[in-house]
């Protein structure tokens, strides 16, 4: 309970600065959200209507510790502020309706990375030496090595353009109406396979390369050696003794992983133009949204410490070598 509490009390501290630091940056950059709609309405915009702006913006001329003190209001009960390059549209109902695609997208190339990964891995290092050792590593991490906006664009010129098998864009066709329908289900999975593989490919040598090299120190250990003088089948000592042993390190690794997915593969939506949260990331920094850049920092920072933080309950579980009493 003590390294619960504990762990609770950093998180805590940790999202509690990374929000002074969400209030703040913005507000050191150069130029702000008001005076770049002035100059778009070419000084059409009366002294009234820009002290408007500033107050619902948050850049009137209150004290800073007076606007921070607000801040943390509107944090608390829910409240991101206005964006500017969809007003009037709250902040939240911009992430809210981009987030599910993020997650969507993320969340199962991470899980295919992960799984696919992992098990070549253990594949791999229980037959040391052999073709799968030799041949898949050096590859995958070859493949992985490439700029990824290379692989993504050939990917879609090949696949898209020149055999025309997969979408080019955006996360459904154009024209047609979110619904639960097979239809659309279909039309989705279409339009994902394309992004999602190259993350796949990206990322799939890292997870197996650092799944080879931990099995690799496992299977030296006593008690893998102990397991097979029983005479244990080789199947059941390589996932119930060695493999449940080496994912420790990797249940941190997808902890992390799977906190980063709400940020999106920024890159991916660009490429594909992807409706998540990436994109529309690019779009606000472009744009001077301030409002929408500090909601979505925010919401990515408080999904990794989230997920962090459950990633250590489940290790205290998996290894109860890490409690404090």
């Amino acid at each position: 309970m003590r390294f619960v509490l504990r762990r609770l009390g950093f998180y805590l501290l940790a999202f509690w600065v990374s929000i002074t630091l969400n209030f703040l940056l913005p507000r050191f950059m150069p130029g702000d959200p008001v005076s770049r709609m002035f100059a778009q309405s070419q000084s059409r915009m009366t002294p009234e209507q820009i002290t408007q702006l500033q107050q619902l913006f948050g850049l009137d001329d209150r004290p800073v510790w007076r606007q921070y003190v607000d801040y943390l209001g509107n944090i608390a009960t829910g409240q991101m502020g206005i964006s500017i390059s969809h007003f009037p549209t709250p902040v939240t109902e911009v992430i809210a309706g981009q987030i599910g695609w993020t997650l969507l997208l993320g969340g199962t190339a991470l899980l295919v990375a992960v799984v696919v990964g992992n098990l070549l891995g253990i594949l791999a290092a229980w037959r040391r030496g052999g073709m799968l050792d030799s041949v898949f590593p050096p590859v995958l991490v070859f493949v992985g090595s490439f700029p990824y906006f290379w692989l993504a664009m050939g990917a879609l010129y090949f696949f898209g353009v020149m055999l025309g098998w997969f979408p080019l864009r955006h996360a459904f066709t154009a024209g047609s109406a979110p619904q639960w329908s097979g239809q659309f289900v279909a039309d989705v999975g279409m339009h994902l396979v394309l992004p999602a593989l190259t993350i796949v490919v990206v990322s799939i040598g890292g997870w197996m390369l650092a799944m080879r090299n931990t099995m690799i120190a496992t299977n030296a250990e006593d008690y893998i050696v102990m397991a097979e003088a029983k005479g244990l089948r080789p199947t059941r000592i390589m996932f119930r003794y060695a493999a449940r042993n080496a994912m420790l390190p990797a249940v941190t690794s997808f902890g992390m992983s799977l906190g980063f997915v709400v940020g999106g593969a920024l890159l991916t939506e660009v490429v594909f133009a992807y409706p998540g949260v990436g994109y529309q990331l690019l779009a606000a920094v472009q744009g001077l949204d301030y409002p929408l850049m500090q909601g979505i920092f925010l919401t990515i920072t408080a999904a990794v410490l989230f997920v962090n933080f459950l990633v250590d309950l489940v290790y205290v579980r998996l290894d109860p070598r890490v409690r404090v009493s």
